[in-house]
């Protein structure tokens, strides 16, 4: 009887503006073991986003109902809207033993470390600066001068606590390279589950001679 690979759960947190989210799923479309898991929202869709693919959006009573049923893995308030992920979600990725990639913010990155630390691998994302992270809100043509300063403000605290909660930080100034990256992460946790510490060693080494990425001591 063949064992099925344990599943990951692979959690991207960054300030808004990082590039986390086309991170995510430039990664999960070049993997055939990897999905996106949909985070629920009470905030409103963006430009092209779809209920169901890009979020399960939300009134605030359905999401209240839902913290009620204690149906939430996780979730948090962030510049006034509400997320989630969905425990069902995270117990399907685990049980089909696949790469389930979190696209949610610090507080929620830290509750499923919390809930599944033997699983869950978290990956912090930085813009190469404060200057380029402000230039690329103000790109997105989303979000008033007041929105802007509020979300640099909150970057600073979450870079702070990314900094210190996170096994991974990513430096995404080129997101091909970043993407890289990610790949030399993840087959080093894969390859640390699997009991192949030479392997796992080597995926992080490879990592870090593509570029910016800050590693803690997990070379074993």
């Amino acid at each position: 009887m063949t064992r099925r690979a344990p599943g990951l759960l692979l959690v991207l947190s960054a300030p808004s503006g990082a590039g986390k989210t086309t991170l995510a799923r430039r990664f999960v479309a070049s993997r055939d073991d990897a999905h996106f898991s949909i985070s629920v929202t009470t905030r409103a869709p963006r430009g092209v986003e779809r209920d169901g693919v890009d979020y399960h959006f939300v009134s605030p009573e359905r999401f209240g109902a839902l913290i009620g049923q204690a149906a939430f893995a996780e979730w948090a308030e962030v510049h006034g809207q509400r997320y989630g992920t969905l425990r069902g979600a995270v117990d399907e990725a685990l049980a089909a033993g696949r790469i389930a990639v979190f696209d949610i913010d610090v507080q929620g990155g830290a509750q499923l470390k919390a809930l599944w630390p033997a699983s869950a691998v978290a990956v912090f994302v930085l813009p190469p600066s404060m200057t380029e992270l402000e230039r690329r809100l103000r790109a997105r043509s989303t979000d008033s001068d007041e929105v802007i300063a509020r979300r640099l403000s909150a970057a600073r605290s979450e870079i702070e606590l990314g900094a210190d909660q996170y096994d991974y930080i990513i430096v995404n100034d080129d997101l091909e390279v970043a993407l890289l990256q990610l790949d030399a992460v993840v087959a080093h946790e894969l390859a640390r589950r699997a009991g192949d510490p030479e392997r796992a060693a080597g995926a992080v080494v490879e990592g870090l001679q593509r570029g910016r990425l800050a590693v803690r001591p997990w070379l074993t």
